[in-house]
């Protein structure tokens, strides 16, 4: 078999993985079971996300951090939705986003240093977003009580329409009484970013954000 059929085989069968699986799977995992290397398989996901896209193909390859997934095209969001009787995900709340933005830019990061940040308690918030699959348990703050430290989740790549942190918008050095109005601006564009991306949230093939219940609008008033 020469190289070129042989990467093709490889492409291809990139493709079956990521149909069947409906989850995110990881360019070391792939290169594992088709017996390659990483490079390969992420060469195979780039040629696959640029024949999806100029063939105006009804699904996306995207890539999160180093794993790959399929999804449905974002212009189609409203067929499938109609089709499937699919509930528009909540929005998320401003609390939300200041959350997520902290954790982001700052992670890992403990609960406290959450509140300390907004000057506000977050402990429903980052539950909510905790359920909601947004960020994670990634361990122990090695002091006193031993607080859980907290990161984001691929989803959260997925949800902000990036494929890693790397993507996000630059922070600024911040300091002292600037540091939450110069994190605020940031908020706001992820929150832009993230209502861009809505579409996408609803039509895609596997659970969203919006799944694990209502939109959340507890500590946002406190």
């Amino acid at each position: 078999m020469d190289n070129a059929t042989n990467n093709a085989e490889i492409k291809y069968a990139v493709e079956a993985v990521l149909f069947a699986s409906g989850e995110p799977v990881s360019a070391d995992r792939l290169a594992l079971v088709l017996d390659t290397d990483r490079e390969t398989i992420l060469d195979a996901g780039r040629a696959l996300a640029a024949e999806y896209e100029a063939g105006r193909r009804g699904v996306r390859l995207v890539r999160l951090n180093d794993s790959l997934q399929l999804h449905s095209a974002p212009e189609y969001a409203l067929p499938i939705t109609r089709a499937l009787e699919q509930r528009r995900a909540p929005k998320l709340s401003q609390a939300s986003l200041e959350v997520l933005a902290i954790v982001a830019y700052f992670q890992p990061v403990t609960r406290a240093y959450i509140e300390q940040m907004r000057g506000l308690d977050s402990s429903y918030t980052v539950g909510v977003l905790n359920e909601r699959g947004l960020i994670e348990s990634c361990g122990y703050l090695e002091t006193v009580g031993r607080p859980t430290l907290y990161r984001t989740t691929e989803l959260f790549l997925r949800t902000m329409g990036v494929s890693s942190l790397d993507e996000l918008p630059p922070l600024p050095e911040i300091s002292g009484s600037d540091a939450v109005l110069k994190l605020q601006a940031r908020v706001q564009e992820l929150r832009e970013a993230e209502e861009s991306r809505a579409a996408m949230e609803n039509a895609a093939a596997v659970p969203t954000a919006g799944d694990a219940g209502a939109a959340d609008d507890g500590d946002e008033t406190a």
